[in-house]
C-alpha cells in the first residue's frame, strides 16, 4: 500500500521514512518562508525526492524537494518546473479531480473518506471508488485513515492512503 505522510515535523519525517512512506508533504502554514525553507531542507536531507512542499513551489525548487502539493483549482506550475517534479492536488469533489488531471497534476489526494476533525462530512468508500474510477491519475484516500480502514480504501481503488495522524501513531 502506498503511503503519503503530511507533517510539519522533522521527527515525523524520520518515522515516516522508517515506516516506508512513499511521499512526505511538508505542510507548515504558520511558518515564515525562511523557517519553512529550513524545515524543508532538513526533510530533504532525510527523505530526498520523496519530499513535497505544501503550496510553495518556489521553496520546493530552491530546496531540491521532489514536488509541490496544491489546493484544488490552483494554477499548475508545470511550465516552470523540471519534468520529474511532482505536482499533487487536494480534491474534495470529482469535478476537482477532473480539473487537476486535465491541468497536469501527477496525483491527487481525495477526501475526507472517513470522519476527520475539521474536514467536513466524509464522502465514504462508495464515493471514493467512484472518484478513483473517474480519473486515470493516482488518487490517495485522505481523512480519518487508520490501520483498520486503510485496506478498505485500497480495495475501493485508491492508489494509497494519505494522512497526518496515521503517521503519528495516534490513529
Amino acid at each position: 500500500m502506498k503511503r503519503y505522510c503530511i507533517t510539519d515535523s522533522v521527527e515525523v519525517v524520520r518515522r515516516a521514512v522508517d515506516g516506508g512512506a512513499d511521499l512526505i508533504q511538508i505542510r507548515a502554514k504558520e511558518l515564515t518562508a525562511r523557517d519553512l525553507m529550513r524545515l524543508v531542507e532538513e526533510a530533504v536531507a532525510i527523505a530526498a525526492q520523496r519530499v513535497l512542499v505544501n503550496t510553495r513551489t518556489d521553496i520546493a525548487l530552491v530546496c531540491g524537494a521532489g514536488g509541490v502539493h496544491l489546493p484544488a483549482n490552483s494554477p499548475m506550475p508545470r511550465r516552470i518546473v523540471p519534468s520529474a517534479f511532482l505536482i499533487g492536488v487536494s480534491c474534495h469533489t470529482i469535478e476537482e479531480l477532473h480539473t487537476a488531471e486535465r491541468e497536469g497534476a501527477d496525483f491527487a489526494v481525495y477526501g475526507p473518506v472517513f470522519e476527520s476533525p475539521g474536514k467536513g462530512p466524509p464522502v465514504g468508500l462508495d464515493r471514493l471508488s467512484e472518484a478513483v474510477r473517474s480519473v486515470r491519475m493516482p488518487v490517495y484516500a485522505l481523512g480519518g485513515i487508520t490501520a483498520a480502514n486503510a485496506p478498505l480504501c485500497v480495495e475501493a481503488g485508491a492508489y494509497g492512503i494519505a494522512g497526518i495522524r496515521f503517521f503519528l501513531g495516534s490513529e
